[in-house]
């Protein structure tokens, strides 16, 4: 093929070789590179690529939230609950009215918590002397003491918290913040997750899903060692020319495919849409992810380079250095499914706040620090906590009945305790909040009214907080 063959006889020339499967699927790995020449010839000729920058219902408190997620329920009763009356019953027979804790194996009596709990800031409220450096942060942070939720089984709680139904194919809230407001940087994605790069958390992908949304409103992975998207790259250099030709090539094979398949009309474009990304990512992803730019003192702060921090400090720091850029919703998990303490509950929470902890707050100051903390909405917790009781002697099982989250930033008045469960933290009793009141508050936060972000689907206008009658969480607000 010579220089002087137009592009459309080219084209037409492959187009005969191979089919139109065949070379979607051999040519996927080069995509990015494609689209990378794509976006140099934009700026080449001045041109600028739209934001899909959406406006709020009104004045937002927060422009992004990053959520740290607690997989498999943190021990409310040993973190941020304390319950004398639970150690003065430790080891009697639990109550008669304990009628409704999950049957995954049998449970034993009382089992107070082995850790004190110490006033904090300015505020007095107590923290666990497990979570020091979040302590020192108490007059940032709103407790939430009486979470409740409506499984006691991994999964649906999961997507319960996350999606606001117990029931699978729903949008993420992340996808719905997403959909809603869309990036505010468009050469980094509106939704990231960040994950441990070996293995998926506990429910794998559907934790950051896009449900019955578009497939473009779903997280995206970055990766906190290595390239932060794998396949960024092209692995050869490719010629401006071919690169002209190929891409004329698959916008016509593109085209042609969308009139054939108007059914898939939107995974098509929201395929082509993150191959447009992944060209944009490469320009911005690797320099908002390169920790080297970081002074040795924000390092150590976070815990970068020490152990058990450094896997969840360098996820922290990353969350930081991309809502600096523009990222609108950041999920952190930890290491698979840490928190689920059924045996040697004090050890392992224990582990857990030492891999925790020191990164969390460090987060927490070094957003304040900046001035990001305003405007950033902080969220900690998981999909249930524990129970009061023991299992297998020393374990504590899955509880949905009561349990703790905190919020900090982007609107919140910090420096209080809201919400209560009873006097051994088993029932929430007091200014009771159920998740879809959890979800509405952060749209609230983020200027979204839940009830006007809805989505069109099969006769119904479905939002994240659907049949439920959510409220706004005013006493945690500033």
């Amino acid at each position: 093929m010579t220089p002087h063959n137009t592009s459309h006889g080219f084209a037409h020339h492959l187009a005969g070789l191979v089919s139109r499967r065949e070379l979607l699927s051999s040519t996927a790995g080069g995509f990015a590179g494609l689209a990378f020449g794509a976006m140099l010839q934009q700026e080449a000729h001045g041109d600028s690529v739209a934001s899909d920058l959406r406006e709020p219902h009104y004045t937002p408190r927060a422009k992004a939230v990053i959520q740290l997620f607690q997989h498999g329920g943190p021990s409310q009763v040993d973190l941020l609950d304390e319950k004398p009356e639970l150690t003065k019953r430790h080891n009697q027979k639990m109550p008669e009215s304990f009628t409704d804790l999950v049957k995954i194996s049998a449970h034993g009596n009382l089992l107070a918590s082995p850790f004190r709990f110490r006033e904090a800031g300015d505020c007095g409220i107590r923290y666990s002397e497990l979570l020091p450096h979040t302590a020192a942060c108490a007059d940032d942070i709103a407790v939430i003491r009486s979470m409740h939720t409506e499984h006691n089984n991994h999964e649906q709680a999961l997507w319960m918290i996350h999606t606001g139904r117990i029931v699978t194919g729903r949008p993420t809230i992340g996808a719905w913040v997403n959909y809603a407001l869309g990036s505010a940087n468009e050469n980094l994605p509106a939704y990231v997750v960040l994950r441990n790069d070996g293995s998926l958390p506990t429910d794998g992908t559907r934790n950051w899903s896009s449900g019955f949304l578009p497939p473009r409103y779903q997280g995206v992975h970055f990766r906190h060692n290595g390239s932060p998207v794998l396949y960024l790259k092209p692995t050869s250099a490719i010629s401006d020319n071919t690169q002209k030709l190929r891409r004329e090539l698959l916008n016509k094979l593109e085209a042609e495919h969308q009139a054939e398949h108007p059914r898939l009309a939107g995974e098509l474009e929201a395929r082509i849409a993150s191959y447009e990304l992944a060209a944009r990512m490469q320009l911005s992803a690797s320099a908002a992810l390169d920790l080297s730019q970081e002074t040795a003192e924000t390092l150590q702060q976070y815990g970068v380079g020490q152990a058990p921090t450094d896997s969840y400090a360098k996820r922290c720091l990353i969350a930081r250095r991309l809502v600096e850029r523009g990222v609108r919703y950041v999920q952190i998990f930890v290491e698979g499914q840490i928190w689920d303490t059924h045996s040697k509950n004090a050890e392992s929470t224990t582990n857990c706040c030492k891999q925790t902890d020191q990164p969390v707050a460090a987060l927490l100051r070094d957003l304040k620090q900046r001035g990001l903390l305003d405007s950033t909405l902080l969220v900690w917790g998981g999909e249930f906590g524990r129970t009061p009781v023991s299992q297998s002697g020393d374990g504590r099982d899955h509880h949905k009945q009561g349990f703790s989250m905190w919020l900090a930033g982007g609107g919140i008045k910090g420096g209080q305790a809201y919400g209560a469960t009873d006097e051994l933290g088993y029932h929430a009793v007091e200014n009771r909040v159920q998740v879809a009141d959890l979800h509405a508050t952060m749209l609230h936060l983020l200027g979204l009214d839940h009830k006007r972000v809805t989505y069109h689907l099969h006769g119904r206008d479905e939002r994240l907080t659907d049949v439920y009658d959510a409220r706004i969480l005013t006493p945690l607000l500033a």
